[in-house]
């Protein structure tokens, strides 16, 4: 397999084209021959014009590509190795929503010949490729797997918006069904991926990697949360408190803030879900998702007693929030937890205006039902700094004042202007 497809014999199909899929086709198509698969037409139109839907990667990232960019089956049973790379969300339960799993499964399943290897790089819960996605494959091809098909599992880790850390420069963890298929995918990654992979003995193995990843950092950010709740009843600024704190060599550097996005906010409860179907409650992480998932009305709370101690009538407060994305300097909204902040806000009777440089008005409408405006007045009672864009960063006191109103109140979510701010009333995890 590896040689057919370094001589191009072989085609490699990505299943999923978003943030993370599209990046791999593309570093794959550099080097071999690549088939992109996307159910959605008009994102597989703009692909084939050189566009990224995402806003992720420039137009000179598609040139000197050997890419096919389809939605049609038929296309791509011309694949061999296929990547797997839609997204696992949660629904409003907080519970797995494997449907982008499974359809791409069965996709797959249609396109699978004998001699095929599927990789999963979904984030899942420990067992999922081999209990919920392999059957599937099963069924839809009629194939028989490990003796007619081969699965292995290397778990993503792009992080949007990051130029740095990107799928070339990551070292890759992986997987396979046998040590013969574990080594053939670690082949085939190896062509696009510089520092080289870790395989881990099973599929299981991988995928439990990946989801401790940012069970680890989803933790660890909630204490830091909890900690600024403490420390703003003491009256002391947490970014300072970490600032001293973070001296000592062996500090790990988290800080409070908004968990939202399809990653950090997310995996965790893949985690919590299959723990409880052993009959395992999850206590440290839950705890941790119950604290992060509860920021948003909190920092709505408090920027309300801001208002109420300026003695202003809350039904008649204007208050700016600025950035609706899940982080800074990109355009995906996807569980962007600004949104709880502007929920909670109007249920004060606040009325909240949302800009942001990145972000499509028409798509916060539709997933959390509000736009944006086209720039801010200059009538606010409040300002909300709730994502550190990079235009953000260079705004100063004086900006804030001019659009704000006499008594108005500064809430720097992010902490970037601590120690800026002299004549205005200022709030900061």
């Amino acid at each position: 397999m590896y040689n057919s497809i370094l001589k191009k014999e072989a085609k490699v199909a990505v299943i999923g084209l978003g943030y993370v899929g599209l990046p791999i086709a593309l570093a794959f198509a550099k080097k071999v021959s690549v088939i992109g698969f996307d159910i959605n037409e008009q994102r597989v139109n703009m692909m084939k014009q050189g566009i990224d839907p995402s806003q992720e990667l420039e137009p000179e990232a598609f040139i000197d590509c050997d890419i096919k960019f389809t939605t049609s089956i038929e296309e791509l049973r011309e694949a061999r190795f296929f990547i797997v790379a839609v997204p696992t969300p949660i629904d409003d339960h907080n519970l797995p929503d494997l449907k982008p799993l499974i359809g791409a499964s069965k996709s797959v399943g249609k396109a699978l010949k004998k001699g095929d290897f599927v990789v999963y790089e979904s984030t899942v819960y420990p067992g999922c490729t081999e209990e919920d996605c392999i059957p599937v494959l099963e069924e839809v091809s009629g194939l028989k797997f490990n003796t007619d098909f081969k699965v292995g599992y290397s778990p993503e880790r792009i992080n949007p918006g990051d130029k740095e850390h990107t799928i070339t420069k990551i070292l890759k963890v992986v997987s396979g069904c046998d040590n013969d298929s574990a080594q053939t995918i670690a082949n085939v990654y190896k062509i696009i991926v510089e520092p080289g992979v870790h395989i881990a003995s099973s599929i299981k193995v991988a995928e439990a990697a990946k989801i401790i990843e940012n069970t680890q950092r989803d933790v660890n950010i909630a204490l830091m949360n909890e900690l600024s709740m403490i420390f703003s009843k003491m009256g002391i600024n947490t970014y300072e408190v970490l600032q001293a704190a973070g001296t000592k060599w062996n500090f790990l550097k988290f800080y409070p803030g908004l968990v939202g996005g399809h990653c950090i906010g997310v995996d965790p409860y893949y985690l919590t879900y299959k723990a409880e179907s052993l009959g395992y409650h999850s206590k440290i992480i839950n705890s941790g998702r119950y604290i992060n998932d509860s920021m948003g009305a909190y920092i709505a709370a408090q920027t309300v007693k801001k208002l109420s101690a300026a003695k202003k009538n809350l039904n008649d407060c204007v208050v700016l929030v600025m950035g609706a994305t899940f982080k800074e300097d990109v355009s995906d909204i996807r569980n962007s937890k600004v949104a709880d902040v502007i929920k909670e806000l109007k249920t004060f009777g606040v009325n909240v205006e949302v800009v942001d440089p990145h972000a499509e008005s028409d798509e916060l409408m539709h997933e959390y039902g509000f736009g944006l405006i086209e720039k801010p007045n200059n009538n606010y009672d409040a300002v909300v700094v709730a994502v550190s864009h990079a235009p953000y960063k260079l705004l100063n006191e004086n900006y804030f004042k001019s659009l704000m109103k006499p008594d108005a109140v500064l809430v720097d979510i992010k902490g970037i202007y601590r120690g800026q701010i002299n004549n205005l009333t200022y709030w900061s995890l």
